[in-house]
């Protein structure tokens, strides 16, 4: 763990996410869903270190508390993926230009940083004043946590779980909704910055169950749609794919909604993120009674 102190805060960085949960679970827990992203990457990095599994030396968690102890802020660096932008979450304004100077004189290259606004925009800004460049947005999201569930019109076929044998199958999905979700928001394909889990994390993604299929009247698979395990009694739906030859059916719509039912009926709340810019997507899910709890953002920046 290192410390930057600045005036009336404190911003802590740890190398474990073990301790990182310690020092900030109840600050996260108090508002779970904002923070969902955060605490199932550090859950799930947890459970890989108890399998033997190691972390990057680059990953790194953040904690922000005011001049009380009380953590006022979050944040990681710890995607799979080039070129592993750091996750913040709410902070205050002066946290967040606090972190672009931390993470200078830490001599971290930092193109691309996201989530919760203002803060990574204010933290973009810093570090593109401070080593230059300028700032464009990605892409822009928006986090929703189911209410009621309003279930669609019924269709044809069911849900059932993705198994290890589905791997190539679902490996394959998971590459075209990176690119269709692209072309759906008007971005070239190729723009989303998210890599696909290596074989071996594919494996245990499926080993858990979080993944399924909508399957039709033949039993032939549909669509797609996944979850992560529950963190804080929170569980992120996500992805959600339809061959483009499979869309306007309805599957998306029901595999969606059984999928959160289950979730709910285990006592589970529910989340998703939409990309702002797909209006299919973000209407789709109005309809089943997700509603809209906070904006968030993808930056890059560009030198």
């Amino acid at each position: 763990m290192s410390n930057v102190p600045i005036a009336g805060l404190r911003l802590r960085f740890f190398t474990d996410p073990g301790e990182f949960l310690a020092a900030a679970g109840a600050h996260l827990a108090a508002d779970p869903v904002v923070s969902t992203v955060v605490t199932t990457v550090a859950h799930r990095l947890l459970s890989q270190r108890a399998e033997g599994i190691s972390q990057p030396d680059r990953n790194w968690w953040l904690v922000v508390s005011d001049d009380c102890g009380a953590v006022v802020g979050a944040g990681m660096r710890a995607a799979p993926y080039a070129p592993y932008p750091p996750f913040l979450l709410p902070m205050p304004d002066e946290a967040a230009v606090a972190l672009a100077h931390a993470l200078h004189e830490r001599a971290e290259e930092i193109v691309a940083i996201n989530g919760a606004l203002p803060a990574v925009e204010l933290c973009a800004a810093e570090l593109t004043r401070l080593g230059g460049g300028r700032v464009q947005v990605s892409q822009h999201t928006r986090l929703h946590e189911l209410g009621e569930l309003a279930l669609p019109s019924p269709t044809t076929g069911r849900l059932v779980v993705a198994t290890e044998d589905d791997v190539e199958l679902v490996t394959e999905w998971l590459a075209a909704f990176m690119g269709d979700a692209d072309e759906q928001a008007g971005r070239p394909r190729g723009t989303s910055a998210d890599e696909l889990p290596d074989h071996a994390d594919m494996l245990r993604r499926l080993h858990a169950g979080r993944l399924w299929f909508w399957v039709d009247d033949t039993g032939e698979p549909v669509h797609l749609t996944g979850a992560n395990p529950p963190s804080f009694g929170v569980a992120r739906v996500g992805p959600v794919y339809t061959p483009p030859a499979q869309r306007g059916r309805g599957w998306a719509s029901n595999a969606v909604a059984e999928v959160s039912r289950r979730i709910q009926a285990d006592g589970t709340r529910v989340c998703l993120f939409t990309d702002q810019a797909n209006p299919t997507s973000n209407r789709i899910y109005a309809a089943l009674g997700y509603r809209p709890v906070v904006d968030m953002a993808n930056l890059v920046i560009v030198r």
